[in-house]
């Protein structure tokens, strides 16, 4: 047989095609039994849906760009977790639609950056990066705290993240913009938020403003729950394991 290969070489078409049988062959073997395998992605306890301010922080986030600087994927290595913490977890980005491991760190991973640092820290810093970090090449994002944020289509968009299998009740639906602006309020009852997303939902004034909803709240409450959800000093993992 492997005295015909001349065949394929000299036939762009046939070697075309064989190519394709090879990839789809060994794509259907790598790929598809993880969609049969109830472990592909571990349940952990505490991981939950973005709330709607969350989200439109996500939304945010993506927009502008910080995904291209930043990761959120800490590597099972040694040195990765000595830096940022513990590795990240497949289940902490299964409600991620699109996820942001990233593949690129002009910055550093953002997988562990919730509670690390201050809410008026993260707005200083967004406001003039270099005054906070002098050697940084972040761009500013001033405008973030003079711009309303626009959630009229909250709903549509908790609505388009249920239908690619993101658990959102109807519930959480309905109640879309009232979880936003309560979040957002460190004077509203937090009981139906944290009712509906769980007693570790934070809730306060992220901007420093509690008389309007900003985008810099929103990007500010997404960045404070990254690496919040799961209680590592519980969650039993062979990490010595895993880092050897």
């Amino acid at each position: 047989m492997w005295k015909h290969h001349a065949k394929f070489e000299r036939n762009s078409i046939v070697l075309a095609i064989g190519i394709l049988i090879a990839v789809s062959i060994g794509g259907l073997i790598e790929i598809a039994p993880l969609f049969w395998l109830e472990s592909t992605i571990e349940k952990v306890k505490g991981v939950r849906p973005y709330t709607p301010l969350e989200l439109a922080g996500r939304d945010i986030y993506i927009r502008e760009g910080c995904y291209t600087c930043h990761s959120q994927m800490i590597r099972p290595l040694r040195d990765e977790v000595e830096r940022y913490g513990h590795y990240s977890l497949a289940a902490e980005s299964m409600y991620d639609h699109p996820f942001q491991w990233g593949s690129k760190r002009t910055g550093p991973d953002l997988a562990r950056v919730g509670g690390k640092y201050s809410d008026s820290w993260h707005k200083d810093h967004l406001i003039d990066p270099r005054a906070l970090v002098p050697e940084s090449v972040m761009p500013p994002y001033a405008f973030l705290a003079d711009k309303d944020l626009e959630y009229r289509d909250i709903v549509a968009k908790l609505t388009a993240q249920q239908r690619v299998g993101v658990p959102y009740t109807a519930a959480m639906l309905e109640n879309a913009r009232a979880d936003l602006e309560t979040q957002a309020d460190p004077f509203a009852s937090p009981r139906d938020l944290k009712a509906r997303y769980g007693d570790k939902v934070i809730q306060r004034d992220f901007d420093g403003d509690p008389n309007r909803v900003t985008e810099m709240d929103a990007l500010i409450a997404y960045l404070q729950m990254l690496g919040t959800l799961v209680d590592f000093k519980t969650y039993k993992a062979r990490d010595a394991e895993n880092l050897r």
